[in-house]
């Protein structure tokens, strides 16, 4: 059964859905950027029914308005927090792709009493100013978008209270782009201690393999999968494999090993 809902934060209304046994541990499970949380239904099927699946429509995105504040990874974080004390949530493990997974980093090292298990697909944890992903983003715009997901633009259209796609880009952009305190953790990946899972698209074109290994580095309790034959979306591309790794791991007793997956 599912059950829906809205927090009003920092001029927005911010969307949640839960559903499984209300009984579990919670599952937290952040989509990507110009996403939206029906991005996680494909990997449903081989999730534990065992777990209370927490699904979060990051500002401005889904069902979620933009409200008035600008967007950073800051804000989504403190939108999250704001749902999960709305929720009296305090112990939870995190499944984030790509923005969704930068926002797990950040309450993973915030919050180590409350992050007990992390797992990331495709989730940046820097931006370097010569980075080759930074001309590619500045070069977007709402029509290219559209043009490439017109369906995932269809949806946003009809669920959004608030729609205003152009602006959503704008601000999305910009925080891609900001390598301030509001942005990526950096360095401050070393301070994460719950166990974490690291896992690459083999083909991924934002997030590559030698930043995905030296991340799996930074993290004193860091495990890694790369996906063979998908790109960024693996979840979407190969949701059997990505969610029976996503249950194994959350399932697994990592008591006496280094490593996960190697």
């Amino acid at each position: 059964m599912k059950t829906t809902g809205y927090i009003l934060q920092d001029g927005g209304k911010i969307y949640y859905e839960m559903s499984g046994n209300p009984d579990g541990q919670p599952l937290l499970m952040m989509h990507g950027g110009l996403g939206c949380s029906d991005d996680m239904e494909v990997m449903m099927p081989w999730l534990s029914a065992a777990y209370l699946m927490l699904r979060i429509d990051f500002r401005g995105h889904g069902h979620s308005t933009l409200g008035d504040v600008p967007l950073s990874y800051a804000q989504y974080q403190k939108d999250v927090e704001a749902v999960l004390a709305h929720l009296n949530i305090h112990q939870y493990v995190v499944f984030g792709f790509s923005d969704g997974g930068t926002v797990g980093y950040r309450l993973a090292i915030v919050h180590p009493e409350q992050v007990q298990r992390l797992i990331t697909l495709g989730a940046q944890w820097r931006l370097e100013k010569d980075d080759s992903s930074i001309e590619m983003l500045k070069g977007l715009t709402a029509e290219m978008w559209l043009q490439r997901y017109p369906d995932d633009v269809d949806k946003y259209n009809i669920y959004n209270p608030d729609p205003d796609f152009k602006r959503l880009v704008s601000q999305v952009k910009a925080l891609w782009l900001d390598r301030s305190a509001a942005g990526y953790p950096y360095q401050s990946v070393e301070y994460i201690q719950c166990p974490t899972l690291v896992m690459h698209g083999e083909n991924d074109f934002l997030f590559s393999l030698d930043e995905a290994v030296e991340l799996y580095h930074h993290i004193p309790d860091c495990h890694f999968a790369n996906i063979p034959l998908t790109a960024h979306a693996a979840h979407q591309e190969a949701p059997g494999l990505v969610g029976t790794m996503l249950n194994d791991f959350l399932l697994a007793d990592l008591s006496g090993t280094d490593r996960f997956c190697d």
